[in-house]
């Protein structure tokens, strides 16, 4: 059987409020050929099917219309659900889905063995196992009872998604012996490159966890939540596909991947290139280097390029800060958009008032950022400063689920 591997989805996802559908609209086209190509029998999804847990009306069209052009490739679907999805709304429609073949396991089941999902070959017996694990929220990991300090929280966390782990291994072991089984994860592995634009997940990826936590059962690890494709230190071929589309501009030079697995070659995948869809550019100098730059653009004939753009100055001035503004305001080339714009100054270190006046943006300021500077100031000791970051990253988390699940 071939199964292909891929996550972090993120429908609905805006760049600097630039609407990403066409490309996820032209990486699906794309998916289904290779689907075809390939005879695929199985599409695994490792979590961030959307961008936020309240997804707009036309983001879930958009989910819908995927599914149904990925069912006429003939292959079965199973999507778990990530740190930005809501399991209630991806769990909602799943028993009209499995109807389809498509299996979606949104949150943690009360009964971990929801989550084993058996795939029968063409004589009808199982060829093979997917634990169809989803992000593992710290209410599935942790009770009143693990302890009051920093380092015990983490442990605890630590501790949970291992257990998980260990369990749903035991369960394939017992049902279904002498059936290979892979495992599904979406979650931050210790030692793993991250982008601006993966959030914060279990107490601020401070839990990061330890690959040997998987064990040594599953032939496969297919994980979610890193966006750029790498291999995880484990004990058996644990792989993050990465994000098909980029979604930072932090992303701009990376390879985006899908991972292709054929059992009766073995555990290791194919690494499969994903065409660019659209470009995506960083522009940095003097006033002068960037119209420069700007204005010698070539055409473009991918979808609209989008540029970010950096002034890069010695003194601090006002009036550059003002040209930067009419340099961009007065942009105008064909296949090309400036979706974001900020200006520095080297000589001077500022805070985030003065950042704000020199041309920096309020949403290039994460909330987190802005609170260990605040707390930078005060003489805490090293408890005491892990135990308040602590504190902050769970309310974090969940003033961040609130606003997700009010947005419409």
């Amino acid at each position: 059987m071939k199964i292909l591997h891929t996550a972090d989805w993120h429908i609905g996802k805006k760049l600097h409020k630039h609407e990403l559908s066409q490309d996820f609209e032209l990486f699906i086209d794309w998916l289904c050929e290779l689907l075809r190509k390939e005879q695929v029998g199985l599409l695994l999804v490792s979590g961030d099917v959307f961008d936020l847990a309240n997804p707009s009306s036309e983001a879930r069209a958009q989910y819908y219309r995927a599914l149904m052009k990925l069912k006429q490739c003939r292959c079965r679907i199973i999507l778990t659900g990530g740190n930005h999805d809501s399991p209630a709304m991806l769990d909602a429609p799943k028993e009209v889905l499995r109807e389809l073949d498509i299996h979606i396991i949104g949150g943690l089941p009360e009964n971990l063995e929801d989550a084993i999902i058996p795939i029968t070959g063409k004589n009808g017996d199982p060829e093979v196992i997917i634990a169809a694990l989803p992000f593992l929220r710290d209410s599935d990991l942790r009770s009143a009872n693990d302890g009051l300090t920093y380092e015990d929280r983490l442990e605890a966390t630590r501790k949970g998604i291992q257990n998980t782990f260990f369990e749903a291994a035991e369960i394939c072991r017992t049902i279904y012996p002498e059936v290979p089984a892979l495992a599904m994860g979406h979650l931050f592995a210790a030692g793993m490159e991250t982008s601006e634009s993966e959030r914060d997940i279990q107490i601020g990826n401070q839990a990061a966890f330890e690959a040997a936590g998987f064990g040594d059962y599953f032939s496969y690890v297919a994980l979610g939540h890193i966006h750029k494709p790498q291999r995880v230190s484990a004990a058996v071929p644990a792989f993050y596909s990465g994000s098909p589309l980029p979604l930072s501009f932090s992303e701009r030079k990376d390879e985006k991947r899908i991972l292709l697995l054929d059992t009766q070659n073995g555990w290791e995948p194919k690494s499969i290139q994903l065409p660019v869809f659209r470009h995506l550019l960083k522009i940095t100098g003097s006033l002068e280097e960037l119209n420069s730059k700007l204005f010698s653009l070539s055409e473009n004939k991918e979808l609209e390029c989008l540029i970010e753009v950096e002034l890069i100055e010695e003194q601090y001035d006002a009036m550059k800060i003002y040209n930067l503004d009419e340099l961009v305001t007065n942009f105008d080339n064909p296949g090309y958009r400036i979706v974001k714009h900020r200006a520095t100054f080297t000589n001077q270190k500022k805070g985030a008032s003065e950042a704000y006046e020199a041309g920096i943006q309020l949403q290039d300021l994460k909330p987190k950022d802005v609170f260990l500077e605040l707390i930078s100031d005060h003489d805490y000791d090293e408890g005491t400063r892990n135990d308040i970051i602590s504190a902050f990253d769970e309310l974090l988390e969940e003033v961040t689920s609130k606003e997700n699940n009010q947005t419409a």
